[in-house]
């Protein structure tokens, strides 16, 4: 299951994680966010006790969604070492995301 994300504890849980991290950042009124969603949430799953996978929502959290200069929805950064070193803007099937935590690991 994903992590619910804020701007309160985005720092200690992806910045500070020891795994690579997933981040889906999201928002309610996004059609493309609700296919993504379910996908995240299954990689939550098969990722337990891998790989940190987490859930954003941009409308209720501006200071992460700035920091990284979020424009397009849905949007997944993969951290590793508290940095971003993937990206992935839009909807995709869950082996090419798995693919890339996969590289991550």
């Amino acid at each position: 299951m994903a992590i619910e994300l804020t701007d309160a504890n985005f720092e200690d849980v992806v910045i500070k994680s020891d795994k690579p991290v997933l981040v889906d950042l999201w928002a309610e009124w996004c059609g493309p966010c609700r296919m993504v969603g379910p996908i995240v949430e299954e990689l939550g799953v098969d990722y337990e006790g891998k790989a940190v996978i987490g859930k954003l929502d941009v409308d209720s959290n501006p200071s992460v969604t700035a920091k990284f200069g979020i424009r397009n929805i849905p949007t997944i950064l993969f951290f590793k070492n508290g940095e971003v070193v993937d990206k992935h803007v839009g909807v995709s099937p869950k082996s090419v995301l798995a693919a890339k935590l996969e590289k991550l690991i």
